[in-house]
């Protein structure tokens, strides 16, 4: 079985989805891995590193007989054009609003994984890329915010006299919300948080910071069973920008990390209250890339709005690759564990197997998850020359329902 590792096409993508221990791991379950030529440079894995490890370096040619291909961002189609039929690629893929991208990887026969989709179990946890990347984005939000942030963290008591505490609003606790709370405590800053989840109050006062919402009887119901937010009624949302936006005109710095799956981003900051904060003051908003939580907040750069700066920074988790990769990689070495077979070392693709069921997105020329049914099957037609698929096991109900899970949850992902 060959796996291969290719450099991330997407300009921004400085992460990579090995390591030098997870190649060790593969390598170890009897699969021969390949990894192109500089795919770790952007997260200081030199090609020495990889080959030290027991891959071999190679170039974008191997993909075209791999029989997985472990990558960051879901393949462009330049990109899944070069894959043989048959061939399972994992990845983060993105799938909401992408029906195009989707109908393409169906109709080049290929096997598509999407991690963040991986259900929220026990034994998937050493598989959650959702955890593992939010939490660094969460902590990379605050070290952006601190190095932007003109004046000290934490209270300092001099002969000069007393410096005060930054103050710190972090919206959304989930993993990266909860990340940014630990790293702005830990750096001496006065932290509050706030959550449309119930639970999220004890996890916000567990790691000292103070919880601050709207505890009425929809915020008691305001959670689903697998963790998630549910989206929040009107009436609620204006009750709880009033008392956010009193709280924020307060604040030094606020971070922002509220998502939906499939949704835009929930408007959380209004211009007006980034323009009645202090001079100086500073907003990270995690979801530029979903439309945003800040209103004003540009994708990929830093705009000033009144006083105030507001960081669109993209791919935060890209902004600390070295550690991000390391974790992605250890991700995807766990879930593709669990799809060899142990005694003869195939590939085994089952379908009806819980993980691969819930992360399914295609598979022999159709879009499987049912989350996404809305996308017109293409018609393939079956070569009769191609090499036959690798240990398949193929099961009736491969496309029945499973709860679609997502990037993230209306507080950021999961707590």
């Amino acid at each position: 079985m060959k796996i291969f590792v290719p450099k991330e096409r997407d300009a921004g993508e400085t992460r990579v989805a090995a390591s030098p221990d997870s190649v060790k791991k593969l390598a170890g379950l009897g699969a021969r891995v390949v990894v192109e030529r500089g795919a770790g440079d952007a997260s200081r894995i030199p090609d020495a590193a990889f080959e030290a490890a027991g891959a071999a370096i190679g170039s974008g040619e191997d993909a075209g007989d791999a029989d997985v291909i472990l990558k960051v961002r879901r393949p462009l189609a330049e990109e899944f054009a070069q894959y043989r039929r048959g061939a399972v690629v994992i990845a983060i893929m993105d799938p909401y609003g992408q029906d195009e991208a989707l109908r393409g990887m169906a109709e080049a026969g290929i096997t598509a994984f999407a991690m963040e989709l991986m259900p929220r179990i026990t034994r998937a946890q050493t598989m959650d890329v959702l955890s593992s990347q939010a939490n660094l984005a969460g902590y990379q939000a605050v070290i952006d915010a601190a190095a932007l942030y003109d004046r000290a963290f934490p209270m300092m008591m001099t002969a000069a006299g007393t410096v005060p505490a930054a103050r710190v609003f972090v919206m959304g606790a989930g993993v990266a919300g909860l990340q940014a709370i630990a790293t702005a405590r830990r750096l001496g800053a006065v932290v509050t948080a706030t959550d449309v989840r119930p639970a999220a109050k004890e996890q916000v006062e567990s790691l000292g910071a103070k919880f601050v919402a709207v505890e009425d009887e929809e915020f008691k119901a305001a959670e689903t069973a697998a963790g998630y937010a549910k989206p929040m009624s009107a009436a609620y949302q204006a009750k709880q920008a009033e008392l956010t936006a009193a709280h924020i005109a307060k604040q030094d710095i606020v971070i922002t990390t509220a998502l939906i799956p499939g949704r835009p981003a929930p408007r959380l900051v209004s211009r007006a209250a980034v323009e009645a904060m202090k001079p100086g003051s500073v907003l990270v908003d995690l979801a530029v890339e979903r439309g945003g939580n800040v209103e004003g907040a540009v994708p990929g750069e830093i705009a000033e709005i009144g006083g105030a700066r507001v960081v669109g920074h993209l791919n935060v988790p890209g902004r600390i690759a070295a550690t991000a990769s390391l974790l992605y990689a250890r991700n995807l070495a766990a879930f593709v564990e669990t799809m060899i077979d142990k005694e003869t070392k195939a590939l085994r693709v089952d379908l009806s197997e819980e993980l691969q069921k819930a992360t399914a997105l295609t598979h022999d020329g159709r879009v499987v998850h049912p989350a996404f049914a809305a996308v017109a099957e293409p018609t393939v037609t079956p070569e009769l020359d191609r090499p036959a698929p690798i240990s398949l096991a193929e099961d009736a109900d491969a496309a029945s329902a499973v709860e679609a899970g997502s990037d993230h949850s209306a507080s950021e992902g999961r707590a």
